[in-house]
């Protein structure tokens, strides 16, 4: 967060009267009362299905407040790990994915074999207060049909008193809990199925539960079905700090490719989104669900709800030391400086083990402290952002929705949306041969760029110019990017990815090149 920030909160969601989404106008509303008090950064935890921006009530305040020069930071959506599922793509917001951090809340499912499985609990022990004894050996109940302990689906009879086993999917979590409690289990194991494979989560349910990643609930459900009498005890949950690998991305999180403008990469960044201990209101139970009548003042939520203020937080902060940089500059610092490592120097994987990529995480993990000094920016005018709708083409009509006003008339020569000077680059139809040119300007101190390019799988990749020289602060040069690509053999259906590096000995100005042959 930011020390010393001052926080107001703008209530856009009431109960529902059909359904359970936002009224537009509430949106609006919002906004512009932020706008109104003055406000500098704007975390905005909402979000629905893509839609153009004209119809995105999100899209269109966020653009009336950029337009005062406030940074609007939006979540990216949990409908993941389906493709093209990110939402808030509006090229003048940063949109944050979810990924995990190197803090846990481990302790370990024991098995009647002397097997060990870590797995994540926000309970600090379990059947130590069992009046039988210290740890008491309870039966696992599986149950082929009912693995997802659906309601109305568990037997209370062959569940009473014995610890649940419940497969994830479906149903929340914590309903899952629910569910188990309510037959009289003493405690759940929630184990993950193939799509969230590694990614565990401690949630407050309303039992004793532990979440086990894919394989432990692979080997637990073998033990279950080949043991006569499966038993297991589950040991106090601890605090750890400095796990490997970290981040990871969660599975949660929503994926691109952007579904409505395919030429702007999102989600734009990555941050902590699993596991985040949050002040909690009160007025709700920490499940968030009508039968938990508990109340708590902070809690463990995940979602790209939770990394969203994270990185509102840093923008509070690179806003205090760089007061006049613009929106755009701030977001440039933050993609052009982040991480695609984990804490293992390995690539930045997925929940299900395998390796991620920008339409995971867009630029990279955040990394504050390199966001202060970045050398170089992309940056953008709210000129720049009309001249956007332009190219979508937009007419006057629509256009005055973001403007509020007539003034702005389109270009007779409408820009290129690949030429649109965003941090990153996609192509999501490339013929062979192309070029995209893009404009930086530099924050820092004089110094020599020299270009490094990354090539994506079967596309050659060059710049021109591939040095750029700056002899003071403010200082703006243009380069072009250019692509070229056999087109024998190449022509594949999913895109390929590579990079762009500007360096000069101190500062790595990079950005994520994402690119799919044409059909």
């Amino acid at each position: 967060g930011s020390p010393r920030a001052r926080v107001a909160a703008y209530r856009i969601c009431y109960p529902p009267v059909n359904g359970s989404e936002c009224f537009d106008a509430d949106i609006i509303a919002g906004f512009d009362a932020a706008i109104s008090d003055g406000v500098d950064v704007l975390s905005v935890s909402l979000g629905s299905e893509p839609t153009a921006f004209f119809n995105d009530s999100v899209a269109i305040g966020s653009f009336h407040a950029v337009n005062n020069g406030i940074v609007v930071v939006c979540s990216a959506g949990n409908s993941g790990p389906v493709e093209s599922t990110v939402s808030n793509v509006a090229p003048w917001e940063i949109t944050v994915g979810a990924s995990t951090m190197d803090r846990e809340f481990p302790n370990y499912v024991v098995l009647g074999n002397q097997m060990r499985y870590k797995v994540l609990s926000l309970f600090l022990f379990l059947f130590w207060f069992h009046p039988l004894s210290l740890v008491v050996m309870l039966l696992f109940v599986g149950l082929c049909c009912r693995l997802l302990c659906k309601p109305g689906t568990l037997d209370p009879k062959k569940v009473k008193g014995k610890i649940l086993v419940c497969l994830r999917g479906i149903t929340a979590r914590v309903d899952k809990g629910e569910q188990a409690a309510v037959v009289g289990a003493v405690g759940m194991v929630l184990a993950n199925d193939l799509s969230t494979g590694n990614e565990v989560v401690a949630d407050a349910h309303v039992l004793p539960a532990s979440h086990v990643n894919y394989g432990s609930g692979l080997e637990i459900f073998h033990y279950i079905n080949s043991t006569k009498e499966p038993i297991a005890y589950i040991t106090p949950s601890k605090t750890q700090i400095g796990t490997k690998p970290a981040p990871l991305m969660a599975a949660f999180s929503s994926k691109g490719p952007n579904k409505i403008t395919p030429d702007i990469l999102k989600p734009d960044i990555t941050a902590p989104g699993v596991s985040i201990i949050a002040a909690y209101t009160e007025a709700q139970g920490p499940t968030n669900a009508a039968f938990d009548t508990r109340r708590v003042q902070f809690n463990s939520v995940s979602g790209t709800s939770m990394s969203c203020p994270h990185v509102a937080g840093i923008v509070g902060l690179l806003i205090t030391l760089h007061p006049h940089w613009s929106p755009a500059a701030i977001k440039s610092a933050i993609m052009t400086t982040a991480s695609t490592r984990d804490n293992k120097l390995e690539p930045i994987l997925n929940a299900s083990n395998t390796m991620a990529n920008p339409f995971n995480y867009g630029a990279g993990h955040i990394r504050p402290n390199k966001a202060m000094d970045p050398g170089l920016v992309y940056d953008l005018t709210i000129k720049d952002h009309l001249n956007f709708l332009c190219a979508l083409g937009y007419n006057d009509t629509l256009i005055s929705s973001f403007t509020q006003d007539d003034t702005h008339k389109c270009p007779s020569q409408p820009i290129t949306l690949s030429n649109y000077n965003y941090p990153s680059i996609a192509i999501p139809s490339f013929n062979g041969s192309m070029s995209v040119t893009r404009t930086v300007t530099n924050i820092g101190s004089p110094g020599i760029y020299r270009a490094r390019v990354k090539n994506p799988s079967g596309v050659s990749v060059s710049v021109e110019p591939d040095v750029l020289e700056f002899k003071k602060a403010g200082e703006v040069k243009s380069f072009r990017v250019l692509f070229n690509g056999s087109k024998v053999g190449n022509r594949g259906k999913e895109y390929v990815f590579g990079g762009l590096v500007w360096e000069d000995g101190k500062h790595k100005v990079k950005s994520p090149i994402v690119l799919k042959w044409s059909s």
